[in-house]
């Protein structure tokens, strides 16, 4: 009864905060735009008509990732409205369809258990997909930000590596299930050495991409459910230190990591040029202060890429850095309810799937959020569910729906 009570105030909260922003939004255009109310609506029914079918069919299910997930949604499409438009609406497409993804996969697909015998299938996905964006680039010389990750077929384009995360996860979880602990080196490298192998091709196939960014969160998927797989500290050590070599290698192999490396270190000596947009991400940060200026009073046209990899930057400013911080509270609870689910699942193969989609939304928003700040040297990725982009977008409700099904078995 406490959990029901608790749901209905956070969706009606969810609610409020969805119309609010687009009311905002319209009062911001002379004459006052109700269209942009109506999307405010519009997106309230949507999120209450699935909220209302998913708990129908599967009261058991989580009763709160939903409704995170479309709070982030809300704010995303909202702050991207500010900053354009077109952008926008296809932005509320996208997430729309993320939302049906979403549904369809907690309520019409089988019990997951049945998808764990299929580790060749997610093998061969992930062969395929983690180097398409880089022989693509290659034959066309075309490039998105320095980096060659986007597959176009006319007018439409998609990130491969989006969704081969997500195989890659897959991949893992259905073979790590069966490992065994021999306590013997020779057995136990049998059982890890085909899927260390996907993992480093995977890993090359970014950096020749030079899409850091996706770098580092396949190996935090990786390492996390290795360790989950087989409790073994010492296999983490032994990927920390193989990361550091292959880092260092890297580091002294590819001049554009060099670069990064050298602007994070000092991004004002490089203020007029390559570190121009961090440092407009850090005056935006530090102009709105802990209440921000207000919607639509910031200056996200002087932030590269401020619809994207930068668009934490221009919520600070205009929301502030309480709003900020209560957005990665979101992300830490979306993290809460994975793990929770985990714990609550007995079947292994599940088990490792919950822990690996978990740990990817976990580090692609520390990734993106630690390189905004210069914790790390930035590497340019999507927000979860804020930034602008339709495979990012459709990715994760993709994921988050394999959750949500597997807290209702």
């Amino acid at each position: 009864m406490k959990s029901s009570k608790l749901e209905n105030k956070v969706l009606t909260l969810l609610y409020l905060l969805c119309m609010l922003l687009f009311i905002n939004l319209a009062i911001l255009e002379k004459p006052i735009n109700k269209i942009t109310i109506v999307m405010g609506v519009g997106l309230c029914f949507l999120i209450g008509l699935s909220h209302f079918t998913i708990k129908k069919l599967h009261p058991e299910g989580d009763k709160f990732l939903f409704i995170f997930s479309s709070i982030l949604a809300v704010v995303g499409i909202a702050t991207i409205y500010r900053i354009e438009k077109t952008m926008a609406l296809k932005q509320l497409a996208w997430v729309a369809l993320g939302i049906i993804s979403y549904m369809l996969i907690a309520t019409a697909l089988p019990n997951i258990k049945k998808f764990a015998a299929h580790s060749k299938f997610y093998m061969i996905m992930t062969l395929i997909l983690m180097p398409m964006g880089f022989i693509y680039g290659t034959i066309f010389n075309v490039e998105t930000y320095g980096a060659m990750n986007w597959v176009k077929f006319g007018p439409i384009g998609f990130q491969p590596s989006e969704f081969g995360k997500i195989f890659l996860i897959l991949y893992l979880a259905s073979v790590l299930k069966d490992y065994e602990s021999k306590n013997v080196i020779k057995e136990d490298f049998k059982q890890l050495i085909r899927p260390a192998l996907v993992v480093m091709y995977s890993l090359v196939c970014m950096v020749l991409q030079t899409d850091l960014g996706s770098v580092l969160i396949f190996f935090g998927i990786s390492v996390t459910m290795l360790y989950i797989a087989t409790s073994k500290k010492k296999y983490v050590f032994t990927c920390l230190g193989l990361s550091v070599v292959g880092a260092l290698g890297a580091y002294n192999m590819f001049a554009h990591i060099k670069r990064r490396v050298m602007i994070w270190l000092d991004p004002w000596k490089y203020a007029h040029d390559e570190g121009y947009q961090i440092v407009q991400g850090l005056y935006a940060i530090a102009s709105g202060g802990l209440t921000g200026v207000g919607l639509g009073n910031g200056y996200p046209d002087l932030i590269f890429a401020s619809e994207s990899d930068f668009i934490f930057a221009v919520i600070s400013e205009e929301f502030g850095m309480i709003f900020a911080v209560g957005l990665m509270i979101i992300y830490f609870l979306l993290f809460y309810r994975g793990i929770r689910i985990a714990f609550m699942t007995e079947e292994k193969f599940s088990q490792l799937l919950v822990v690996g989609i978990s740990t990817m939304i976990a580090c692609q928003t520390l990734v993106i959020i630690g390189g905004i700040f210069t914790i790390i040297p930035l590497t340019g990725i999507t927000l979860p569910l804020i930034s602008y982009g339709g495979s990012s977008v459709l990715s994760i409700f993709f994921s988050l729906g394999i959750l949500q099904k597997i807290s209702e078995e």
